[in-house]
Formats: structure tokens, sequence, C-alpha cells
């Protein structure tokens, strides 16, 4: 598409069956969201309006995992909503409040967004736990959450897990987490540089950030 070319599912489907190719089918993961607990929940102020006019408005931010033969390693992340820029990310070998924490500074010192950003996740206890909700409001953002159990009000977030996976995660196998984190890394690189995206009009996240800024300007 970059490159002005127009080619349709259907001719990708001939072209792969020619050539003897099959798409890599995303496997099925439990959830990491645990709701069950007595803390205070934000409403879902976002509401799925997932098309945002400027960086630095919008954040979104999840927690998924992957296996390795040393054990679990997790992996929090957070998106502006504006690219679906990976902004900040953190892995380590717990899911607890330290891993969203340590996503979101990373996110921040990198972004420096001014007061007013809304920032949406799940309801899980590591996003809803007093320490999460005092650092969102020590950087002057606004929390907002999915409704219970509802996967589709933090889709775009939910969707770069099943890429990372299904484009680059499903046929490996890992010795050690930081095999693991290697390759994430190395994904995330690519992912916000170079991987098309077609809700960005075939532009990388990066690009599409610039060129709408040198639009703007």
């Amino acid at each position: 598409m970059s490159e002005g070319h127009q080619i349709g599912r259907f001719k990708v489907r001939r072209i792969m069956h020619q050539m003897d190719l099959k798409a890599k089918t995303p496997r099925r993961f439990k959830l990491t969201t645990d709701s069950g607990h007595s803390l205070p929940v934000a409403s879902n102020i976002l509401n799925r309006n997932f098309d945002v006019d400027a960086p630095n408005r919008v954040w979104t931010a999840d927690i998924s995992y992957v296996w390795t033969y040393e054990g679990w390693l997790y992996l929090a992340i957070v998106m502006d909503l504006f690219s679906r820029q990976i902004v900040g990310w953190s892995m380590d070998k717990r899911m607890k409040k330290q891993l969203v924490l340590d996503a979101l500074a990373t996110a921040y010192w990198q972004r420096k967004p001014s007061e007013g950003l809304l920032h949406h996740s799940d309801r899980g206890s590591q996003y809803a736990c007093h320490e999460y909700q005092k650092q969102l409001t020590h950087y002057g953002m606004t929390a907002s959450m999915s409704r219970k159990g509802n996967c589709w009000d933090n889709a775009p977030t939910e969707r770069f897990f099943r890429s990372l996976k299904s484009e680059r995660l499903t046929a490996c196998r890992f010795a050690t987490r930081n095999q693991a984190k290697n390759e994430i890394l190395d994904y995330i690189t690519y992912y916000n540089s170079i991987r098309l995206h077609s809700t960005l009009g075939y532009l990388s996240p990066m690009a599409y950030e610039k060129e709408r800024l040198l639009k703007a300007a």
C-alpha cells in the first residue's frame, strides 16, 4: 500500500496459496485482569472513543504475559492512542503493582505530557491500587477504566498484544526470561518505527505522528 499497490484480501489469499504459505493464528490466552477486589474503580470516560486528534491526550495501559522455561514473564505497556505508539513498557517475573508503575513512569519521562491526559486501563487491582492512582494524580492524569469483563473497551491495546504474539512470539520457545525480553523489545521497536497500520493510513506509529505534527505546524 505504501508503494502505491492496491492489493485485496482475495489476491493475497491466492498468492499465499501459490507460494504454499499459511497465516499464523494466535493462541488463546487466559485473562490477566483480577477485578475481584474492593478497591475503587474509575468510570469508563474513554467509552471506546479511540480516535484522538493529538499526541499525549489519551493513553491506554494493559498487561500480558509470555511463557519461558524459567516461568512466566509479564509485560505491561502504555500506548498513545493518537498514533498507537507504545510509549512505555515494563517486564518482570511477577505481575505486581510495580510492573505497571514502572511502565507508567517510563511513558511519562519519555513523553512529558501536559496535565489533563486521560489514562485508560482495565479495572484490575494493579491499576486500581492506591499507589497507581496516586501516581496518576501526581502526573496530572485522569483515570478511566473499562467495564467489568469487557476487553473491547481497551481494544487497541489488546490488539497490540495479539499482534505481538501472532506475528512474533507464537513460534518462539524461550529458555530464559532475558531471551523473551530481548525479543519483545525488538518487536516494540519494529512496531513503533516500521510496522504499517491500516488505522493510520498504512504508516508506522512514528511516521504517522511525525507526518501529522508537520501538517499541524
